[in-house]
């Protein structure tokens, strides 16, 4: 009897002051139970797939290297814009460079103070990150990487946010089996879109050419990786897990001018879509707030839970 009646007033107290933590940040409260209800409901949106480019800015960029416009990016300008929804107002976070502190934010709402390096030497032992919440409530995700052989964990891969989480890596560990089972090679990724065999979280990030990133060559960077979306973009669209409830994210990871405004466009069937733009204010934090939201999982992390989220891209959301 006393064990139980301790218990309880245990139990009280652990209650009591979680109510007085939510109080004390009604900001906090709110995205829980935002999360809550969302998660309680049914999702339209079952998959998501997330191709990350390089270093170019939407507009702001006068050297001729802005996408908006550009005849160098005939697909994204001419076939992708006018069928999707599109952002013209979509920064990096404020200062955050180079690329590395832009992918640990999608992934975590945060850089941790980490501007660049390897895994091997940044490493963050958080459990607080996407995938590890995509983890513990079993949802599949996969990492399809052009830059990676799929032979060991690509630790030294810094356009790539997981192998920066311990949980992730067997505590970097290059041939920690679970690192190498969720990165894996881009080849890969026509064959389980065919099969109909994605998961349910799908990133993926060209190499360092195909990305924009580099000149590879002779030709523009900016025509190679417009020709590589043509390429790859359209079996996407014509997959069952597209048809049946996906939405594909094209974004920027920064501007190659300031801060941006970078490119984010979205194609989904429950996407306004037909060109459909808007000037609301994003960030890298309103992606991931969006995804954690599709998801619902939570606690909304870090800038996810003060930024607002995508939902204005879609008719229908999640």
């Amino acid at each position: 009897m006393a064990f139980t009646f301790w218990t309880k007033r245990v139990a009280a107290m652990v209650a009591a002051s979680f109510l007085l933590i939510l109080s004390a940040f009604p900001g906090m409260a709110q995205n829980v139970q935002e999360l809550a209800e969302s998660a309680s409901k049914p999702h339209n949106i079952k998959t998501v797939f997330l191709i990350i480019m390089e270093n170019h800015n939407w507009t702001g960029d006068r050297a001729g290297f802005e996408l908006k416009g550009n005849t160098a990016a005939p697909y994204i300008n001419f076939d992708l814009i006018p069928m999707a929804s599109h952002a013209t107002n979509y920064w990096n976070p404020p200062g955050n460079h180079p690329s590395l502190p832009n992918y640990l934010w999608l992934e975590a709402g945060t850089n941790f103070g980490v501007r660049g390096g390897s895994a091997v030497t940044h490493s963050q032992g958080t459990h607080e990150h996407l995938t590890a919440l995509l983890d513990q409530k079993g949802i599949s995700w996969k990492a399809y990487d052009e830059s990676t052989h799929g032979t060991q964990c690509p630790l030294s891969n810094w356009h790539n946010p997981f192998v920066f989480f311990r949980d992730e890596t067997n505590n970097n560990d290059f041939n920690s089996r679970r690192c190498i089972d969720h990165v894996r090679p881009f080849k890969e990724f026509k064959r389980d879109l065919a099969d109909d065999n994605v998961a349910r979280y799908n990133f993926i990030t060209p190499n360092i050419c195909d990305s924009m990133h580099n000149r590879c060559g002779a030709r523009s960077p900016i025509l190679t990786g417009d020709d590589w979306l043509r390429a790859n973009v359209p079996a996407i669209l014509n997959s069952k897990a597209y048809r049946s409830g996906g939405v594909l994210f094209i974004l920027w990871d920064e501007a190659r001018v300031g801060d941006g405004p970078i490119p984010l466009i979205v194609l989904s069937p429950f996407a306004k879509g037909n060109g459909y733009a808007n000037g609301l204010h994003y960030t890298h934090g309103s992606t991931l707030r969006t995804l954690q939201e599709i998801f619902g999982v939570g606690p909304l992390m870090r800038d996810a839970a003060k930024e607002r989220d995508l939902r204005d891209m879609f008719t229908v959301f999640p």
